[in-house]
């Protein structure tokens, strides 16, 4: 049976897209929606359409988003109406972008005036039951979650003429309590204007709602909103002390209008090419909070919420681990640049700081150089990067400091490679001898910074490609060294597509702090700046809570101890009380800063004690406790280096998060939603799509699917370099579609005579790899329908002639150079380079810009 359409959609961290398309069918449809947590796989765009002259298309008549946030526990249900006003069947496309943190609970289609329920299954078990469902003629809808950081939803289904369809989809989160606020968000793209469009956010909270923020509708490829931003107009707000309902409703003039300011905002993005978007409807708030915590009990569930202010802050120790390997080149370097000027000033008075860039080596800065004329640094591949790097004491946080600092910032430069393991080697080592740094300074000031609280801000754009490059023997290192009571809380920031996401989490997880990804846009640097007010002020450390064993089941309790909390955030933890419990007691001890010296610190101790109601009221805290429980699971397992028999055991947290995804019936990495319809033929398959070109945060992305790559293919699928204009990269707004290498059509290079371009030191030109004729040492590809055939070297020496390139892109001078010389060319692509490679003695050789020729 042919497939009709295959569509493509990319889930962001917050939010909500919703489409409904058409396409005209002459033939019953199959419906199947999967989504894949795996790598990602090809997209097709096949259509195969019959038409009788014109048809009038599908029409997305109604379209309702309703919240409903109970204790900040989020329940979001989106329900689409849609009318098949023709005379044939046709295809009506139900989409939608879920958040990151969400899980999906339900999935209802109404077809004719018959409902069709999704049930939830074991993730293997529901695949084996589509195929069934398919064998036997059956149509089947097969809903699988990525587990990444974007959840994709689709479902086509054939629309009989002169009928009517309806869907209905929600969704669960516990919304997260960032800057001193709970953030909702949802993304409105209907695709198309929409005559009755209701958009009903409704809170209810136990305790008074003290702020309540409805930003103008935003593009959602911004940071998160503040109070300073400007309100929208033209929703109605109800409020209460402690509860509110959000209305809006924008007629056609107003979604118009919408589209409008969303295209012109996005105009330099991908996502402006996308009709219909209205943008990003957000609501912020924040609730009055008892000075020792919250807690609530309701049908033997507990929520403990903690989120102190009145607390002296902790003095930090902070390490800045910079990435300026070759591939920083250009915008990122310059906007890393930009958000280090503004998070030195914003170091607090009593902090102490290091900086610490790396590439293929690495560098401790002395913030003394400063105040000298800086050396030329000069860099090639072939140097020893086994050096270990000098040592200094960490900087106090005064203005002549920072100062300095700021001075050093400004003359990063980006070259060489990706020495991972030694760059947290040495961060992790910076901390531990702080005391023995500090030998030739005062008493007081050991004193004070062995009670600094040590972390360390890992920013890294790419792969490890120099020195230790296995990710699991990278973490072992890091284990092995951090731990202890001098042991750094790691945050780790992937800076664009290129950073390995599975390393930055596992390290992050295991370290007691959180991976984030930067995107490359034009807005990166206030990414950063934001990211670092999120963690710059630690409140308490060494954080526990202690509840009486025989008042709750201990085993079903969430995590209970927190090496960091800081300002602005909120620690949560659930669990099941004992049927015998009458008041539950819980006690939360943590260590602060003292009030007259704030380097001391001192032990604090929260008592609260609550009774047990006998009537269960409608608070979702079962809910939550289960949602909060999958998570952390699914985090321990991200964390863990269990093998897959190890999985496995029942008592391995994937089983135990698959025990209670079912029993809630939540789509997560796990389990899958399965819809079983009859008399249904065809297939529709979304797929998860990275926003790598773009830059946004939330984005719905187009793409050319026929010259989608995936990414086990040759032809590597990688954002595009800035300024660097003799080799004629495309800026990274733009979109770039690959064609498949020449060699996978071409007899001229047999696939079983390449390289990884280990032997001729092209681990930094990944896009070589399939080109590398190991046969012949040469890189042979095919450019102008000519095979070019150009010698590599397997020296440790490149060749060192150049000469002027011919023909540069730009008015920029441009050299031609053998290609490992080429800092620059580390990140093209192949017909990239088809365009600007030169011969250098018969050798391979690119135009390259002068500011960017390694010696």
């Amino acid at each position: 049976m042919s497939l009709k359409r295959q569509l493509l959609i990319l889930f962001g961290s917050i939010g909500l897209l919703s489409v409904v398309h058409a396409a005209t069918i002459t033939t019953p449809e199959t419906m199947v929606v999967s989504r894949s947590d795996d790598a990602e796989t090809e997209a097709t765009l096949d259509v195969d359409t019959v038409t009788e002259g014109p048809v009038q298309p599908i029409k997305l008549t109604k379209m309702d988003v309703k919240s409903v946030i109970s204790m900040r526990y989020a329940h979001t249900a989106i329900v689409a109406h849609v009318r098949n006003a023709a005379n044939k069947s046709q295809e009506a496309n139900f989409r939608v972008l879920l958040p990151d943190t969400a899980f999906i609970s339900g999935f209802v289609m109404t077809l004719d005036g018959k409902s069709y329920k999704a049930y939830v299954k074991e993730k293997k078990e529901a695949a084996q039951i589509y195929q069934t469902a398919v064998s036997q003629g059956i149509g089947a809808a097969h809903i699988a979650a990525r587990a990444r950081d974007s959840n994709h939803f689709t479902v086509s289904v054939n629309v009989e003429a002169f009928t009517k369809a309806t869907f209905n989809l929600t969704y669960e989160e516990l919304l997260e309590y960032r800057n001193g606020v709970y953030n909702h968000a949802v993304n409105l793209q209907p695709g198309q204007l929409v005559s009755d469009f209701t958009v009903t956010i409704d809170i209810r909270e136990s305790n008074k709602i003290t702020e309540l923020r409805v930003p103008e509708i935003r593009t959602g490829n911004e940071i998160d909103a503040t109070k300073d931003d400007e309100q929208i107009s033209n929703a109605e707000i109800t409020r209460c002390d402690n509860a509110a309902v959000i209305l809006f409703k924008p007629d056609l003039d107003e979604q118009k209008r919408l589209m409008s300011v969303y295209a012109e905002k996005s105009k330099d993005s991908l996502r402006g090419n996308v009709e219909g978007v209205l943008g990003q409807f957000v609501v912020q708030y924040d609730v009055e909070r008892p000075k020792d915590g919250e807690v609530l009990v309701n049908g033997g569930y507990f929520v403990h919420f903690f989120a102190p202010t009145d607390l002296a802050p902790l003095r930090k120790y902070v390490v800045f681990v910079l990435d300026t390997s070759g591939s920083m080149y250009g915008r990122k370097i310059e906007q890393l640049k930009q958000a280090m000027q503004t998070i030195l000033s914003e170091l607090n008075p009593g902090d102490y700081f290091s900086i610490l860039s790396f590439d293929s080596d690495v560098l401790v800065t002395d913030i003394a150089d400063a105040d000298k004329e800086p050396p030329k640094r000069k860099y090639s591949y072939y140097d020893r990067h086994d050096v270990k790097p000098t040592l200094k004491p960490a900087s106090k946080a005064t203005p002549e400091n920072i100062a300095r600092a700021k001075i050093i910032i400004d003359r990063l430069e980006a070259n060489g490679g990706t020495n991972i393991d030694a760059a947290l080697g040495t961060a992790i080592d910076l901390i531990r001898n702080r005391s023995e740094l500090f030998a030739n300074s005062t008493s007081s000031n050991k004193d004070e910074i062995l009670s600094l609280e040590p972390i360390i801000i890992f920013l890294t754009d790419g792969d490890p490609t120099v020195g230790e490059m296995n990710p699991k023997t990278i973490i072992k290192n890091v284990a092995e060294k951090n731990y202890g009571s001098d042991e750094a809380t790691i945050f780790s920031l992937a800076f664009g597509e290129d950073a390995d996401p599975k390393l930055l989490r596992k390290l992050s997880l295991r370290n007691n702090g959180f991976a984030r990804h930067i995107y490359e846009a034009s807005d990166a640097a206030l990414q950063l700046r934001d990211f670092y007010r999120q963690v710059s002020s630690p409140l308490l450390s060494h954080v526990k809570f202690v509840y009486a064993p025989d008042q709750v089941i201990e085993s079903s309790v969430t995590k209970t101890k927190f090496r960091t909390y800081y300002a602005g955030s909120e620690v949560v933890v659930a669990g099941q009380v004992d049927t015998a419990t009458r008041d539950l007691e819980s006690t939360v001890e943590a260590f602060c800063g003292d009030e007259n010296d704030h380097f001391l610190r001192k032990k604090i101790t929260k008592k609260i004690k609550v009774p047990v109601p006998v009537e269960k009221s409608d608070l979702p805290l079962e809910r939550l406790w289960a949602y909060l429980t999958i998570k952390q699971l699914l985090d321990a397992s991200d964390a863990s280096d269990a093998t897959e028999e190890e999985k496995k055991k029942e008592t391995s947290p994937e089983q135990q998060a698959l025990k209670i995804a079912l029993k809630y019936e939540f789509v997560t990495p796990l389990t899958s939603l399965v819809v079983v319809k009859p008399n249904e033929t065809d297939a529709v398959n979304a797929e998860p799509v990275g926003d790598r070109e773009s830059g946004q945060k939330y984005g719905l992305l187009s793409l050319t699917s026929s010259h989608r790559q995936p990414i086990s293919s040759p032809a590597m699928y990688r954002p595009s370099l800035n300024a660097m204009s003799p080799l004629g990269v495309d800026p990274p707004s733009t979109p770039v579609a690959y064609a498949p290498p020449a060699w996978s059509t071409t007899p001229v290079i047999e696939q079983s005579t390449t390289s990884n371009g280990s032997n001729y030191h092209l681990q930094e030109y990944p896009w070589a790899a399939p080109y590398v004729d190991v046969s012949s040492d040469s890189l042979v590809f095919v450019a102008a329908n000519n095979t070019i055939t150009l010698k590599l070297v397997s020296s440790s020496e490149p060749p060192k002639s150049e000469s002027e390139c011919s023909k540069p892109v730009s008015g920029d001078a441009g050299r031609c150079v053998y290609l490992t010389r080429c800092q620059a060319a580390r990140n093209i692509t192949i017909d990239t380079y088809k365009s600007h490679y030169c011969d250098v003695a018969g050798f391979a050789g690119v135009c390259c810009p002068q500011d960017g020729i390694a010696v």
